[in-house]
């Protein structure tokens, strides 16, 4: 016999599993229409060259990439911003700004696998384009804490760290670092917790940072109070402007004991340019849980004009992990309103058109294909959490009745089969 299992680091969803992902991914597109977001899609499968970037972001080194047979590079999306962003150029100047887009893809990268990290997973990405104030960023962070809240989840269990890549930035360009060289040098400085520090001070140094630049790094990094960015690098600092004023509108929007200023948070990807952002868990056992941040300049890396966005990823694994631990994961059964049995297989064919109707009502119906006990009927009606059992038997349907037993009060009835709904 085959191997049964999955491919390692990718899943099988059962109907039990497709419930929970179901319900899980109609939150996701609720709280994206109460915000105004309009979905989109593009394909799983895209140019190589679409993720091939030359900022050491491990995202290149992770890919699922392969020859097609017309010899072209091709890859499985790990991320949908280049997607995205595409999309954007594609539609050019008759894309009405600001644009709200969201979308819940399914991403494939092929790295090491944790607690919360699969090779696969799925992805809410809310993306706005157009808009250069950090009201951008507000919206988004109300996104993500409506979403928590109606999971079950409150701010005692999952925070919001923010910072910005202007807060390196003020810092490390005095001290010589290149603008060509920033990107590179913030996607290993977000690897310090995660990689031993003299392995990144090897890297920083090939990059022609001196010892002095990597602790003033680390000295940054370690701030977790806005004031004191403030005292280093001035209160009229762009990061700490934005910062100042993202705190403010999370306290009108009813977040702000959601965030927490912290330095540390850079982000691995190259193309972001400002505010960025990382929620977590507060019980510190599950890596991030959905992260973002400002990408000014991503549709220039593509040969496109520079265009105000940002977005966040938020990933459907370590959100499940974290339901589960809280046990906040609902208990979810088949959504069945009716179970269709009929007694006798004279009776199959009235039973279909009694199926039937209640379907063109909107009910959603079993019909029960085979001839069975009563038992079972009840039985499988019970399995699938049905709300009624519409049974055909011989002598009711003799008189034009049908028998009705509703479920959760046990009450049954004989109604005229003309009338039935």
């Amino acid at each position: 016999m085959m191997d049964v299992s999955p491919p390692r680091g990718t899943r099988d969803f059962f109907p039990e599993d497709m419930r929970l992902r179901s319900w899980l991914f109609a939150h996701f597109r609720e709280v994206a229409r109460l915000h105004g977001f309009e979905e989109y899609d593009a394909p799983a499968l895209e140019s190589e060259e679409l993720y091939v970037r030359k900022a050491g972001e491990e995202i290149t080194a992770q890919l699922y990439n392969f020859e097609d047979k017309g010899g072209r590079k091709v890859a499985l999306r790990p991320e949908m911003t280049p997607s995205l962003a595409r999309l954007i150029l594609q539609k050019g100047q008759a894309l009405a700004l600001p644009a709200k887009w969201f979308s819940i893809p399914q991403c494939w990268r092929y790295e090491r696998m944790t607690r919360g990290r699969k090779r696969e997973h799925f992805q809410w990405n809310m993306d706005i384009f157009g808009v250069p104030s950090v009201t951008a960023e507000a919206e988004l962070l109300s996104a993500i804490t409506m979403l928590m809240r109606r999971l079950g989840l409150t701010s005692k269990d999952v925070g919001i760290k923010v910072s910005s890549r202007k807060v390196l930035q003020s810092v490390l360009l005095p001290l010589g670092v290149t603008p060509e060289n920033f990107a590179p040098v913030c996607v290993l400085v977000d690897k310090l917790d995660k990689v031993p520090r003299d392995a990144i001070e090897a890297d920083l140094a090939a990059l022609g940072l001196q010892p002095v630049v990597v602790d003033k790094i680390i000295e940054t990094l370690s701030l977790r109070d806005i004031a004191d960015l403030a005292r280093i690098v001035g209160e009229d600092n762009d990061a700490v402007k934005e910062l100042r004023e993202l705190f403010a509108l999370a306290e009108s929007y009813g977040f702000r004991d959601w965030l927490q200023f912290d330095a540390s948070v850079v982000r691995g990807l190259a193309y972001y340019t400002g505010v960025v952002f990382e929620a977590f868990d507060r019980g510190a056992t599950l890596r991030a849980i959905c992260g973002g941040g400002r990408y000014d300049r991503l549709l220039s890396t593509f040969g496109g004009p520079d265009t105000p966005a940002c977005g966040f990823g938020f990933g459907d694994v370590v959100i499940m992990e974290l339901l589960a631990d809280k046990k906040l994961t609902p208990q979810l059964t088949p959504n069945v309103d009716d179970v269709v049995f009929f007694m006798g297989e004279t009776l199959r064919r009235p039973a279909m058109e009694v199926a039937a109707k209640l379907r063109a009502q909107g009910r959603s119906v079993d019909m029960v294909l085979e001839d069975k006990k009563p038992k079972w009927a009840f039985k499988h009606a019970d399995r699938l959490g049905a709300l009624r059992v519409i049974l055909l038997a011989p002598s009711e349907w003799e008189k034009g009745l049908i028998r009705i037993k509703d479920l959760k009060s046990g009450e049954e009835k004989d109604v005229p089969a003309s009338s039935l709904a």
